[in-house]
């Protein structure tokens, strides 16, 4: 199994890898990371490897926008997450096109891929990509659905395809999951059960994220609100412990109040405040558990008035409370 990225102007450059059939090696997980100047930019990717499942993760920065020859010699079921900056995928011939935005994550299947694929960024390009053995995938594929049939028959096929022609919102329930995957400090056999563990839920939240969206009518934003909706996001996630009314986002957005209600919980799935609060919930676990500070001490970092209050707000959300955690 390989797959290769070059550039028709630096060809002598080009990047291969090689691995072993389905992702099995001699040792229970594999690592290995690139890191350096690269004929795209510079930055890290890190690749994790073990029983039929690869986890790539890293951060680019671009020189510009930069079209690369991708090739792969084996079926994979990719759960891609486009963190920051913006990719568009093609294989010549075939109908399968993809296109992520940042904060955008959806599922695809190649049997072998010989295509390009665009990269554009104004900063940072962040990403994570889980590829998976198609058998291993079709394991905890749903069995019923349209959608998840489809998908199924085109994989027994050998036919690439998108879960959904729709991509969707990355939530913080899977931010945080996918901040567990890049920061997993264990090493050897517990981290590939770790990792396992993570990834099919994962694989979890999208696939529910996807049956939910089914289920309900399609609406569509136009695409100035959509970029407002991002602004919002963005303004939240760099002001997490500030305080802000709706109000005040909606004037921050130029947008009014109805339509930022009603477009944030369209392509995020939740409320302006709930988004808000599962960051500030993903961020406590981290501060208690990785960091090792008192309640009161991620009660003042978070900007709660008292522990009593975060306490409280813990509790709502893991139904545990921050003292039984640390215990």
């Amino acid at each position: 199994m390989k797959n290769r990225l070059s550039h028709k102007d630096f060809e002598e450059l080009a990047i291969e890898n090689h691995y072993p059939n389905g992702f099995f090696g001699d040792s229970s997980l594999m690592e290995r990371q690139h890191a350096g100047k690269f004929f795209f930019g510079e930055g890290w990717y890190q690749e994790i490897y073990f029983n039929g499942i690869h986890i790539g993760f890293g951060n680019l920065a671009l020189k510009n926008t930069m079209q690369l020859d991708i090739e792969c010699d084996y079926q994979t079921v990719e759960m891609k997450f486009e963190l920051t900056g913006k990719s568009i995928s093609q294989e010549p011939g075939r109908q399968v096109y993809s296109e992520l935005l940042p904060n955008q994550h959806n599922i695809f299947y190649v049997n072998g891929f010989r295509g390009h694929t665009l990269w554009e960024c104004k900063r940072d390009m962040q990403v994570l990509e889980v590829n998976l053995m198609p058998e291993l995938f079709l394991k905890y594929l749903p069995e019923s659905g349209q959608r998840f049939s489809e998908f199924h028959r085109k994989i027994r096929r050998g036919e690439t395809a998108l879960l959904s022609p729709h991509n969707f919102s990355i939530t913080p329930a899977m931010l945080w999951l996918i901040h567990e995957i890049i920061t997993c400090s264990r090493s050897g056999f517990f981290k590939r059960v770790f990792l396992e563990a993570k990834v099919i839920e994962l694989l979890l939240l999208q696939l529910e994220q996807i049956c939910e969206a089914d289920a309900q009518p399609q609406r569509a934003l136009k695409k100035a609100d959509v970029e407002k909706m991002f602004h919002v996001k963005q303004i939240i996630e760099q002001n997490m412990n500030s305080s802000y009314s709706l109000a005040d986002l909606a004037k921050a957005a130029r947008t009014n109040q109805f339509t930022l209600k009603k477009g944030f919980k369209e392509i995020f799935g939740t409320t302006v405040f709930g988004y808000w609060n599962d960051l500030k919930m993903a961020e406590a676990k981290t501060l208690l558990l990785e960091q090792k500070l008192s309640v009161s001490e991620v009660s003042v970092q978070l900007g709660y008035k008292n522990p009593q209050h975060f306490s409280t707000a813990f509790k709502r959300k893991f139904a545990i409370s921050p003292c039984q955690l640390k215990a």
